[in-house]
């Protein structure tokens, strides 16, 4: 039997999975997605896949949506309970099981909160990443390019590699996050610099001392402190050393989360 399920599956998290995990294929409908924009989300779906925009199908009518499943030989539809489909949404799990067998997933909470791509990104928005991960079940990541950054943090501070975005990410709350960058144990710093007024992302790789090129990976696993303003670079200094040492402090506590 030909399992599909459908969804836009922002974050892939927790509740996706369960879709995910009893399915044969999985039908990707990208709609503006900020936790895993495009094709981010392959990397935690294991399943041939159709990717799908919604600018692309929104016209379609309900029944036209049907036929387009009927084509690719599904046999059962795999759905969360609030899932509707075609032009204005106004196909219904109702109209689904007419046609196909439905199974419904129910509704996944966490300590009451019902799990949801819009609840983890005011999660991230609000810097409560620690929760906004257990509803991912990993630690959330954004990816970026490296780019040239002011060269003030080798000279006087710590060396960090500044990031530039390539796509919508979810931003976290500014401030100061433990994280693991490429793999490896790192701090990292997203906000408003006080040096020039300028939004920046820097990572600085604990321990060791690596130039990346290419794709940077930052997966942010607890927030540390907000940012703040510093009276004089001593006192800066003096709070980057403590950062550190909270910051191994949590990566130690929390290397073996979400192991796979």
């Amino acid at each position: 039997m030909h399992k599909i399920a459908i969804g836009g599956f922002d974050g892939v998290h927790i509740a996706h999975k369960e879709l995910i995990n009893r399915a044969d294929k999985v039908i990707i409908i990208e709609k503006g997605s900020s936790l895993t924009p495009g094709f981010d989300r392959l990397e935690y779906i294991n399943k041939p896949f159709d990717f799908l925009f919604l600018d692309d199908i929104k016209h379609l009518s309900p029944y036209e949506f049907i036929e387009y499943l009927k084509k690719l030989n599904a046999k059962e539809i795999i759905v969360g309970e609030d899932f509707r489909f075609g032009h204005n949404r106004s196909g219904d799990i109702s109209l689904l099981k007419e046609h196909f067998k439905v199974e419904v997933i129910k509704e996944i909470k966490i300590q009451g909160t019902g799990v949801h791509a819009k609840t983890i990104r005011e999660l991230i928005r609000k810097g409560e990443i620690s929760k906004a991960n257990d509803f991912l079940g990993r630690f959330y990541k954004i990816k970026g390019t490296k780019i040239k950054g002011q060269g003030l943090g080798k000279k006087e501070l710590v060396a960090t590699i500044n990031i530039e975005l390539f796509k919508p990410y979810t931003q976290p709350k500014p401030g100061v996050y433990a994280t693991k960058t490429n793999g490896f144990d790192s701090i990292t710093f997203l906000g408003i610099r006080s040096t020039d007024n300028n939004f920046s992302i820097e990572t600085h790789i604990l321990d060791i001392e690596v130039d990346f090129s290419g794709l940077i990976e930052i997966e942010f696993v607890e927030f540390l402190r907000e940012n703040r303003k510093f009276e004089s670079l001593s006192a800066l200094k003096e709070a980057i050393k403590q950062d550190i040492q909270n910051c191994k402090s949590v990566l130690n506590s929390r290397k073996n989360s979400y192991a796979k």
